[in-house]
């Protein structure tokens, strides 16, 4: 049995905000969303986040069921962090383990091993560990030849040849909580910061082991926007790692950004200077960028989207979009259609073979199969209160500079005349023509004089 308690109380001061740490985002996630997540295969009995700073702010970005919340008013150290959960874990017998909200690389294979020394072994603590070439500021862990933990001792109180020993803390803890309780209480704030440090503890407890990290940038923690940098980083680099071994192709990956949430299937190819966000599915065969952003959207195979913006939408297989194309406001475009340059769909569906292929805005609209949407067709959808649907049969035709004002109904293989601007209802299978009637008057010149 396993409680999972990630510190999240501090404000982060290095980060010139009053945004708290761990809410700022990193790869469309905030820093302790991470944290979390990473523990969610472990299948804790209890996941408790513990705060601080903008308490309330924290609680409402992490709004879940499964997560408790601890508050630590005052932020006296790491230390005094875990004292507050002395109340929420009385009678408690299992293990207790321990994460920093601002240290979100870490891989649950990571923890699983943490997890799993500790308690094939009985560990009373074990502790997570890393050799860095240059140790410098960290505290140093040293141990005896089967990793039972002597000694930590901070970097400024080494002796010149402990600082030869390159094994760090990381820390991240797990403990036998019945242990940790019993010393919890006693902890003395002896130190120039006045704060009680959990590392006072682990030489407290009894038997403490240490598990090294096989890559040490799984523990780099965030404390400025340098750092958040660095991270975002490492991610993109596992995650551009990951695509292109299963089978995508990127094309100048350093030009490109993907999120972690975004799937990718094999053949699909990424153009550079393109940015996937969020909850994005692309399927096999489809050709994105160069320069395009697509974010919270599904598309499916052989889709191509060039120099173009997709938001929240829904692309079917074989549909061309851009260049300089806007779909947004949950826009569903059906197979094989073709979403032109400077044309933007909001919140409008589309069915296949339908094309859009220049200079159009469609709004709040349902359009048929078959449909050709001319050059400058304009769904006027908004009165200046309310937003109003207009629908557009199959295989209906607008003209050059249409103007549809909403709420209006094209009917089935309609054509509409160029220039028309249609405020009333149109039946199957029409020619609509709604424009002033021509004149010429000739000799206009002199007729002036």
């Amino acid at each position: 049995m396993v409680v999972v308690a990630i510190l999240a109380a501090g404000r982060g001061t290095r980060m010139k905000s009053d945004l708290p740490k761990v809410l700022h985002s990193l790869g469309g996630r905030s820093i302790v969303e991470r944290v979390i997540a990473s523990v969610e295969p472990l299948s804790p009995s209890r996941r408790i986040v513990i705060v601080g700073y903008q308490a309330e702010e924290v609680k409402t970005a992490l709004q879940s069921s499964s997560l408790e919340f601890v508050e630590q008013t005052v932020q006296l150290g790491t230390g005094h962090a875990i004292q507050q959960l002395l109340p929420h874990l009385e009678g408690y017998g299992g293990d207790l383990l321990v994460l920093n909200g601002d240290v979100p690389l870490l891989r649950t294979q990571t923890l699983e091993k943490l997890l799993q020394t500790h308690q094939t072994y009985q560990n009373a603590a074990t502790i997570l560990t890393s050799h860095l070439p240059n140790p410098k500021g960290y505290g140093r862990v040293f141990c005896n030849g089967d990793n039972i933990v002597q000694q930590i001792i901070e970097d400024k109180d080494c002796s010149p040849a402990q600082k030869q020993n390159h094994r760090i803390n990381a820390g991240i803890y797990c403990f036998r909580w019945e242990n940790l309780a019993q010393v919890l209480p006693h902890l003395q704030a002896n130190n120039a910061q006045k704060e009680y440090y959990l590392t006072d503890a682990v030489t407290q407890v009894g038997r403490v082991m240490a598990v090294d990290v096989e890559d040490e940038q799984e523990i780099l923690g965030i404390n400025d926007r340098l750092q958040l940098a660095t991270a975002y980083e490492i991610l993109q680099a596992r995650v551009k790692e990951k695509w292109m071994m299963a089978g995508v192709t990127l094309i100048d990956p350093q030009s490109i950004t993907i999120d972690d949430t975004v799937e990718l299937q094999p053949d699909v190819i990424i153009e550079p200077q393109t940015h996937l966000r969020g909850n994005t599915f692309i399927h096999s065969g489809s050709r994105i960028g160069p320069g395009s952003l697509i974010e919270n959207s599904h598309l499916g195979a052989n889709v191509t989207a060039l120099y173009s913006v997709v938001s929240d939408s829904t692309i079917q297989t074989g549909t061309r979009i851009g260049p300089y194309a806007h779909l947004r406001g949950h826009a569903q475009v059906g197979a094989n259609c073709r979403i032109g340059n400077f044309v933007e769909l909001k919140n409008t569906q589309l069915g296949d073979r339908t094309n859009a292929a220049h200079l159009s805005y469609l709004g709040d609209a349902t359009v048929g199969t078959q449909v050709n949407i001319g050059a400058g067709t304009i769904t006027a959808n908004y009165d200046g209160v309310k937003k109003h649907p207009t629908k557009i049969g199959d295989r209906t035709s607008t003209g050059a500079n249409t103007v549809l004002v909403a709420p209006v109904t094209l009917g089935d293989d309609v054509y509409v005349a160029a220039g028309s601007t249609i405020t009333d209802d149109v039946p199957n299978d029409c020619l609509v023509i709604a424009r002033e009637r021509q004149v010429i008057k000739s000799g206009w010149r002199k007729n002036r004089e």
